[in-house]
């Protein structure tokens, strides 16, 4: 049996747990970075739930592979966010997809446990 997505949520963000100068845990990650990753994600999710087909339409498809450019972009620009994709291996994640419904749901599902985690482990506010 495959690991569920809300175990590898937890273990990914707790990976992400550093110890600051003052011995305190934090995540460098801000829940900005991550919620705008998570907005992208709950548009295709809302969209996949509507869609009658197991397979993914052309235009979802093509909307999971903008996603996954747009999370390369972010971290390009911010180290931080980086280190979150390799982190949970969102990358592979997403290629893991496909044009399968189901696959996307079970990848949205796991990227509102990593936002979970997150906020539950103290990621920072900005």
């Amino acid at each position: 049996m495959t690991e569920h997505y809300v175990d590898r949520a937890e273990k990914a963000i707790k990976k992400m747990i550093v110890v600051d100068k003052n011995g305190k845990e934090k995540i460098n990650l801000t829940t900005s970075k991550i919620r705008n990753i998570l907005s992208l994600v709950s548009d295709l999710y809302n969209d996949a739930q509507r869609h009658r087909s197991e397979e993914l339409s052309d235009d979802l498809y093509n909307r999971v592979q903008y996603l996954k450019m747009r999370m390369a972009y972010e971290a390009g620009r911010e180290k931080t966010v980086k280190n979150f994709l390799d982190t949970a291996n969102l990358l592979q994640e997403i290629n893991r997809i496909g044009k399968s419904k189901k696959a996307l749901l079970e990848f949205c599902h796991y990227m509102e446990a990593l936002v979970a985690y997150h906020k539950f482990y103290g990621g920072k506010e900005n």
